[in-house]
Protein backbone atom coordinates (compact mmCIF):
# COMPACT_ATOMS: atom_id res chain seq x y z
CA UNK A 1 0.00 0.00 0.00
CA UNK A 2 1.52 3.20 -1.14
CA UNK A 3 2.22 5.67 1.94
CA UNK A 4 1.61 8.56 -0.29
CA UNK A 5 -1.30 10.56 0.34
CA UNK A 6 -3.15 12.18 -2.78
CA UNK A 7 -5.19 15.20 -1.22
CA UNK A 8 -8.44 15.51 -3.00
CA UNK A 9 -9.03 18.83 -4.50
CA UNK A 10 -11.94 21.37 -2.75
CA UNK A 11 -14.23 22.91 -4.73
CA UNK A 12 -16.11 26.08 -3.75
CA UNK A 13 -19.52 26.51 -3.91
CA UNK A 14 -20.85 28.75 -6.16
CA UNK A 15 -21.96 31.30 -4.58
CA UNK A 16 -18.34 31.37 -2.50
CA UNK A 17 -16.74 31.33 -5.75
CA UNK A 18 -18.43 34.31 -6.86
CA UNK A 19 -18.22 36.16 -3.97
CA UNK A 20 -14.18 35.47 -4.15
CA UNK A 21 -14.54 37.48 -7.77
CA UNK A 22 -16.37 40.40 -6.70
CA UNK A 23 -13.88 41.42 -3.88
CA UNK A 24 -11.31 40.56 -6.18
CA UNK A 25 -12.62 42.72 -8.44
CA UNK A 26 -13.46 45.71 -5.62
CA UNK A 27 -9.74 45.53 -4.47
CA UNK A 28 -8.90 46.20 -8.03
CA UNK A 29 -11.02 48.74 -8.22
CA UNK A 30 -9.71 50.62 -5.31
CA UNK A 31 -6.16 50.53 -6.22
CA UNK A 32 -6.65 50.97 -10.29
CA UNK A 33 -9.39 51.64 -10.72
CA UNK A 34 -13.11 50.81 -12.24
CA UNK A 35 -11.25 50.76 -15.97
CA UNK A 36 -8.86 48.17 -14.74
CA UNK A 37 -11.76 45.20 -14.02
CA UNK A 38 -11.35 42.67 -16.85
CA UNK A 39 -12.14 38.98 -17.03
CA UNK A 40 -8.73 38.46 -17.53
CA UNK A 41 -6.57 40.81 -14.48
CA UNK A 42 -9.42 39.03 -12.17
CA UNK A 43 -8.60 35.53 -13.83
CA UNK A 44 -4.85 36.57 -13.11
CA UNK A 45 -5.49 37.57 -9.88
CA UNK A 46 -7.29 34.74 -8.43
CA UNK A 47 -5.24 31.91 -10.57
CA UNK A 48 -8.00 30.97 -12.79
CA UNK A 49 -9.17 31.07 -16.42
CA UNK A 50 -10.96 33.82 -17.31
CA UNK A 51 -13.56 31.67 -18.78
CA UNK A 52 -14.19 30.67 -14.95
CA UNK A 53 -15.08 34.18 -14.54
CA UNK A 54 -17.22 34.71 -17.46
CA UNK A 55 -19.01 32.27 -16.14
CA UNK A 56 -20.41 34.01 -13.66
CA UNK A 57 -20.39 37.03 -14.98
CA UNK A 58 -20.90 36.62 -18.64
CA UNK A 59 -21.41 40.71 -18.96
CA UNK A 60 -18.13 42.57 -17.54
CA UNK A 61 -20.18 45.55 -16.99
CA UNK A 62 -22.02 43.54 -14.15
CA UNK A 63 -18.94 42.99 -12.36
CA UNK A 64 -18.11 46.29 -12.36
CA UNK A 65 -21.23 47.33 -10.94
CA UNK A 66 -20.78 44.59 -8.29
CA UNK A 67 -17.39 45.53 -7.68
CA UNK A 68 -18.44 49.38 -6.72
CA UNK A 69 -21.48 48.17 -4.92
CA UNK A 70 -19.22 45.65 -3.04
CA UNK A 71 -16.72 48.97 -2.14
CA UNK A 72 -18.77 51.25 -1.67
CA UNK A 73 -20.97 49.69 0.85
CA UNK A 74 -18.35 47.99 2.99
CA UNK A 75 -17.04 51.58 3.10
CA UNK A 76 -21.10 52.89 4.28
CA UNK A 77 -20.62 50.29 7.09
CA UNK A 78 -17.53 51.33 8.60
CA UNK A 79 -18.18 54.77 8.21
CA UNK A 80 -22.33 54.56 9.17
CA UNK A 81 -22.72 51.20 10.91
CA UNK A 82 -26.61 49.83 11.11
CA UNK A 83 -25.82 48.94 14.82
CA UNK A 84 -25.80 52.08 16.14
CA UNK A 85 -26.05 50.33 20.01
CA UNK A 86 -22.65 51.87 21.28
CA UNK A 87 -22.17 55.65 21.30
CA UNK A 88 -24.80 58.95 21.30
CA UNK A 89 -25.66 59.85 17.58
CA UNK A 90 -23.23 62.90 18.52
CA UNK A 91 -20.49 60.75 19.77
CA UNK A 92 -21.71 58.31 16.02
CA UNK A 93 -21.49 61.40 14.33
CA UNK A 94 -18.26 62.46 14.86
CA UNK A 95 -16.46 59.42 14.56
CA UNK A 96 -17.89 59.42 10.98
CA UNK A 97 -16.06 62.32 10.05
CA UNK A 98 -12.79 61.10 11.69
CA UNK A 99 -13.13 58.30 9.47
CA UNK A 100 -14.40 60.38 6.72
CA UNK A 101 -11.23 62.31 6.45
CA UNK A 102 -7.09 62.22 5.50
CA UNK A 103 -5.45 60.20 3.22
CA UNK A 104 -7.23 56.62 4.39
CA UNK A 105 -10.25 57.91 2.32
CA UNK A 106 -8.67 58.95 -0.59
CA UNK A 107 -8.79 55.33 -2.13
CA UNK A 108 -12.88 55.56 -2.00
CA UNK A 109 -12.70 59.39 -3.05
CA UNK A 110 -10.86 58.11 -6.52
CA UNK A 111 -13.06 55.09 -6.55
CA UNK A 112 -16.39 57.94 -6.69
CA UNK A 113 -14.69 60.20 -8.31
CA UNK A 114 -14.79 57.28 -10.88
CA UNK A 115 -17.71 55.46 -10.63
CA UNK A 116 -19.27 58.63 -11.27
CA UNK A 117 -17.78 59.70 -14.35
CA UNK A 118 -17.95 56.31 -16.01
CA UNK A 119 -21.62 56.11 -15.27
CA UNK A 120 -22.30 58.63 -18.17
CA UNK A 121 -21.76 55.81 -20.39
CA UNK A 122 -22.22 52.38 -18.12
CA UNK A 123 -26.29 52.12 -17.49
CA UNK A 124 -25.71 49.41 -14.90
CA UNK A 125 -23.20 50.93 -13.26
CA UNK A 126 -25.06 54.15 -13.19
CA UNK A 127 -27.99 52.20 -11.08
CA UNK A 128 -25.94 50.99 -8.95
CA UNK A 129 -24.27 54.63 -8.23
CA UNK A 130 -27.66 55.96 -7.60
CA UNK A 131 -28.45 52.78 -5.65
CA UNK A 132 -25.39 53.79 -3.12
CA UNK A 133 -26.05 57.40 -3.08
CA UNK A 134 -29.37 56.89 -1.58
CA UNK A 135 -28.55 53.96 1.01
CA UNK A 136 -25.40 56.73 1.89
CA UNK A 137 -28.82 59.03 2.44
CA UNK A 138 -30.68 57.10 4.17
CA UNK A 139 -28.10 56.05 6.62
CA UNK A 140 -27.49 59.78 7.46
CA UNK A 141 -30.56 60.87 7.83
CA UNK A 142 -31.46 57.95 9.81
CA UNK A 143 -28.83 58.74 12.78
CA UNK A 144 -29.81 62.80 12.36
CA UNK A 145 -33.23 61.63 12.87
CA UNK A 146 -32.37 59.81 16.12
CA UNK A 147 -30.09 62.56 17.30
CA UNK A 148 -33.18 65.22 16.55
CA UNK A 149 -35.38 62.60 18.85
CA UNK A 150 -33.35 62.64 21.46
CA UNK A 151 -32.26 66.07 21.36
CA UNK A 152 -28.97 66.38 20.88
CA UNK A 153 -29.73 68.13 17.24
CA UNK A 154 -31.79 70.75 15.93
CA UNK A 155 -33.36 70.84 12.38
CA UNK A 156 -36.39 71.66 10.67
CA UNK A 157 -35.69 68.78 7.47
CA UNK A 158 -33.36 66.09 8.36
CA UNK A 159 -33.24 65.29 4.50
CA UNK A 160 -32.21 68.44 3.72
CA UNK A 161 -29.57 68.86 6.18
CA UNK A 162 -28.96 65.10 5.23
CA UNK A 163 -28.22 66.43 1.50
CA UNK A 164 -26.22 69.82 2.66
CA UNK A 165 -23.79 67.48 4.45
CA UNK A 166 -23.14 64.97 1.74
CA UNK A 167 -22.99 67.84 -0.62
CA UNK A 168 -19.78 68.96 1.00
CA UNK A 169 -18.00 65.97 1.76
CA UNK A 170 -18.60 64.89 -1.65
CA UNK A 171 -17.13 68.61 -2.67
CA UNK A 172 -14.03 67.70 -0.83
CA UNK A 173 -13.71 64.52 -1.61
CA UNK A 174 -13.63 65.23 -5.59
CA UNK A 175 -9.62 66.90 -4.80
CA UNK A 176 -8.60 63.40 -3.97
CA UNK A 177 -6.85 63.23 -7.28
CA UNK A 178 -5.51 66.95 -6.57
CA UNK A 179 -2.80 67.98 -4.02
CA UNK A 180 -4.36 69.51 -0.62
CA UNK A 181 -0.91 69.83 1.76
CA UNK A 182 -1.91 73.36 1.31
CA UNK A 183 -5.34 73.30 1.84
CA UNK A 184 -6.36 75.71 4.54
CA UNK A 185 -7.86 74.38 8.15
CA UNK A 186 -10.95 76.10 7.73
CA UNK A 187 -11.56 74.07 4.30
CA UNK A 188 -10.58 70.93 5.48
CA UNK A 189 -12.72 70.86 8.37
CA UNK A 190 -15.43 72.61 5.92
CA UNK A 191 -18.20 68.84 6.53
CA UNK A 192 -17.89 69.26 10.29
CA UNK A 193 -18.76 73.09 10.15
CA UNK A 194 -21.59 72.75 8.29
CA UNK A 195 -23.22 69.83 10.37
CA UNK A 196 -22.22 71.69 13.73
CA UNK A 197 -23.99 74.61 11.91
CA UNK A 198 -26.69 72.59 10.25
CA UNK A 199 -27.51 70.48 13.85
CA UNK A 200 -27.52 73.41 15.60
CA UNK A 201 -24.16 72.48 17.51
CA UNK A 202 -21.64 74.16 19.60
CA UNK A 203 -18.33 74.37 17.58
CA UNK A 204 -16.39 71.59 18.45
CA UNK A 205 -18.76 69.04 19.09
CA UNK A 206 -17.94 66.86 16.22
CA UNK A 207 -14.28 66.76 17.07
Amino acid sequence: MSSSIQRKRVRKSPSDRRAEIVDAAAGIALTEGLEGITLRRIGEQLGVRPGLISHYFPAVEDLVAEAFGTAAGAELDTLLPTDRAAGTPTEQLARFFSLATGAAYDDISRLWINARHLSRYRPVLRDRVGHQEAMWRGRLESLIREGVDRGEFRTDDPHVTTIRILVVIDGLGAHANTRTGDRPDAVTRMAVTTAERELGLESGSLL
